[in-house]
């Protein structure tokens, strides 16, 4: 049965592979930046690159939700910088999928790029959370949805 969902990346040619990771319990804010900062790498490159955010040496730059972020010495031509270890490890699991959906479908991993890669807002889990004098206060929780297209391209 086809997913009931869509793709912002309508078209798929034969050299490319589409998978989509879906409603994921982090950020959507650091998501974007992420996103952001992997998209346009070579598969090994953007493996490597989360590994090193996930133990803590190379930071992602943020360059739209950067309000009260600090600044990270290892960017070169930004400043404000984190290290989202949670996001990092989803997306990582995401490139695994790709990977293997590209080895399912005979293309070569070793030529594999990032050509899309996005994250959207998913459905929002709305709580309450009781006060005091018989009130609520809403905990609204927004999960994200991801998406990433692998292309095969002959060496450059």
């Amino acid at each position: 049965m086809p997913p009931n969902f869509g793709y912002s990346y309508k078209e798929v040619k034969e050299n490319q592979v589409r998978v989509s990771l879906r409603d994921v319990r982090v950020s959507f804010k650091d998501s974007v930046e992420v996103c952001r900062a992997v998209k346009g790498m070579k598969l090994d490159d953007a493996r490597n690159f989360l590994i090193d955010v996930i133990n803590g040496r190379r930071s992602v730059p943020f360059k739209r939700y950067k309000k009260h972020v600090g600044h990270r010495k290892d960017l070169q031509g930004w400043a404000a910088g984190r290290y989202p270890k949670k996001i990092a490890s989803k997306i990582l699991e995401l490139l695994d999928h790709g990977e293997a959906m590209a080895e399912d479908k005979g293309l070569d991993i070793e030529s594999l790029y990032i050509v899309h890669l996005a994250a959207q807002q998913g459905p929002k889990l709305r709580r309450y959370f009781p006060r005091a004098y018989g009130r609520a206060t809403p905990k609204i929780e927004q999960l994200v949805h991801f998406e990433l297209v692998l292309e095969e391209r002959m060496h450059e």
